[in-house]
């Protein structure tokens, strides 16, 4: 008698199995890292944008108004407080505001509604809402 060559049901059966286990605990790995890289990278265009602010206040000795917003930042405000040393470049490169790691504009609030006279850049979070748990705020980055 002659034996056929070839893998049984059970055998292809387990074979599957293990590669859509490995398949899960890799993806629920990388999907996690990535998470957390939005978040990291959304924290990095906070300060990026703060280190704008900052050369805004310095060339016209205030920060925006939260009506101008970050839009200040790439033209130069023409309602509210004028500024009257604008740097014609602009305050950020390529001349606009970027999004957040998930498409959502970032929220600007002027000295004009905080108590402290300072400013605040938030980040609406993954689920684009605000207020919500999952909001990055210039003030709690370290």
């Amino acid at each position: 008698m002659r034996s056929q060559g070839g893998f049984t049901l059970i055998e292809i059966m387990v074979v599957l199995v293990i590669i859509a286990s490995l398949a899960y605990v890799v993806g629920t790995n990388v999907i996690g890292r990535l998470d957390k890289a939005r978040v990291e990278t959304t924290k990095i265009q906070i300060k990026q944008l703060e280190t704008a602010l900052k050369q805004f206040k310095l060339d016209n000795a205030f920060y925006p108004e939260t009506q101008q917003g970050l839009e200040a930042l790439v033209a130069a405000p023409t309602t509210g407080r004028v500024p009257q040393r604008y740097s014609q470049e602009g305050y950020l490169e390529g001349g606009r505001v970027p999004m957040d790691q998930w498409g959502n504009a970032f929220i600007y609030v002027g000295p004009d509604q905080t108590q402290d006279g300072s400013y605040e850049i938030i980040s609406p979070g993954e689920d684009g809402v605000y207020p919500s748990d999952d909001d990055i705020s210039s003030r709690s980055i370290q």
